[in-house]
């Protein structure tokens, strides 16, 4: 029996796909928020390793995002019984677990030999979560074809990211410290990560099993590479919304250095608890309130206007100071509240996008079009990793070093006015953006 084409119940479909993203976010951002933690606390890389660290983190990233439009024009031209979609979320899920495990698991060997472990085991995990994430956001274009819908799952989809962002965030480092048997060791984070990494992605296959891709009609055609490229490089809303993220790249610096800035700023990366719980509390308010704020303005028009005030909050708190962490965290939370309207609208204009090229054109390319959205998160990203660990480098910041005021001055820099900047110049692609050459709606 064709799995694409047999029912199930739209109720079943929109749960799966939540708790899905739920796993998939989970293991995301335990390695985005402490990787660098671990690898500085607990793996003991110098501060000539880290600059290394920042390079293979950058380029492996960098390839990463460049790899997933080839992805989604795999995804693309696959044909089964089980669609296009689903067969790569079925048989990528235990690689990543796999391979998330063994990032917090680097040998006690050389500091070289440390390197190359990491930077093999990065790049691999690297293919590995594309081979996952691209298919799961054009699923969601493909089972829920209805905008209003697509909408509401989309804002669940972030807003339970945010959730599992929180819990990883909040209760990774208390797991580690369990299994440790008390004080936390490198050997407490591996069997932290790796039983969240196995559990996460067991979540992360509902997607496969309660979900179907919408029946589009066989015209015969086989869609070719330069078909589904050249469509992409006609789909101008969608390249505008590419730009405009990748200029906003400093919104992701506080999830890729706040782990390691509390320590420099506050002496404790328990610190970070609070740092973590006030952007996700923001971010998971606005993922849930944001379809409310599309019924009054356009997607356009919400994306302008709270990045504007993203770049607001951001000087704003650079301005308050770390010293005054009450004024921090309320700014953090604020600042989680404009980046979980960003997340879903960002989703919803590409989406859109795709749904506007399908009218002008009559080519259907979920797969390369919605890899362009785990494209630019790569990107952004990497770039804040890049940005983030510059600064660290230049602090000349590594465990167990005196941490100066002046140390701390640069890492503030790098996470309050960074992110002021970037967004304030992402604003400008935004502007352009139109749907069928009219006013986007």
């Amino acid at each position: 029996m064709d799995l694409v084409s047999s029912p199930v119940s739209e109720r079943r479909q929109h749960v799966s796909v939540v708790i899905a993203g739920f796993g998939q976010n989970f293991i995301l951002t335990t390695v985005t928020t402490f990787i660098l933690v671990y690898l500085l606390q607990y793996a003991h890389i110098s501060v000539a390793g880290m600059a290394v660290v920042t390079g293979i983190l950058t380029a492996t990233k960098i390839f990463d995002a460049v790899s997933d439009p080839v992805m989604g024009s795999i995804v693309d031209k696959t044909r089964t019984r089980w669609g296009k979609m689903r067969p790569f979320i079925l048989f990528s899920a235990f690689p990543v677990a796999l391979l998330t495990t063994l990032l917090f698991a680097v040998p006690n060997i050389s500091e070289t030999g440390k390197l190359a472990f990491f930077g093999v085991v990065f790049f691999l995990w690297g293919i590995s979560y594309t081979a996952c994430d691209v298919p799961f956001w054009g699923l969601i274009g493909s089972a829920f074809p209805d905008t209003t819908e697509r909408t509401g799952v989309i804002s669940q989809v972030r807003a339970y990211g945010g959730i599992s962002l929180g819990i990883a965030t909040l209760g990774m480092p208390w797991l580690a410290q369990l299994l440790s048997g008390g004080t936390t060791t490198g050997t407490g984070w591996t069997l932290a990560v790796g039983i969240s990494a196995f559990v996460g992605m067991g979540l992360y296959l509902l997607a496969f099993v309660n979900t179907r891709e919408k029946a589009r009609p066989d015209t015969g055609e086989r869609l070719t590479l330069r078909v589904l490229f050249t469509t992409l490089g006609r789909n101008t809303p969608l390249l505008l919304v590419l730009l405009g993220s990748v200029l906003g790249f400093g919104r992701y610096l506080v999830q890729a250095g706040g782990a390691v800035f509390v320590i420099i700023a506050y002496g404790s990366e328990t610190t970070f608890t609070l740092v973590g719980a006030a952007i996700i509390l923001g971010l998971v308010l606005a993922s849930f309130g944001t379809p409310l704020l599309m019924k009054r303005l356009t997607s356009k028009q919400l994306m302008i206007s709270s990045t504007l005030v993203a770049a607001v909050l951001y000087v704003g708190m650079y301005l308050a100071g770390f010293a005054n962490l009450i004024a921090v965290l309320v700014f953090i939370f604020l600042t989680g509240l404009t980046l979980g309207i960003f997340g879903v609208v960002q989703t919803t204009m590409i989406a859109d996008a795709v749904d506007d090229v399908e009218r002008r054109t009559g080519v259907r390319n979920d797969g390369i079009s919605f890899s362009t959205l785990t494209f630019v998160a790569k990107i952004m990203n990497a770039l804040a990793v890049l940005v983030f660990g510059s600064f660290i480098v230049l602090a000349r910041y590594q465990d167990g070093v005196v941490i100066t005021h002046t140390m701390q001055q640069i890492v503030w820099a790098a996470i309050a006015l960074v992110p002021a900047v970037s967004c304030l110049i992402s604003v400008v692609p935004f502007a352009f953006y139109r749907l069928g050459g009219t006013s986007e709606r």
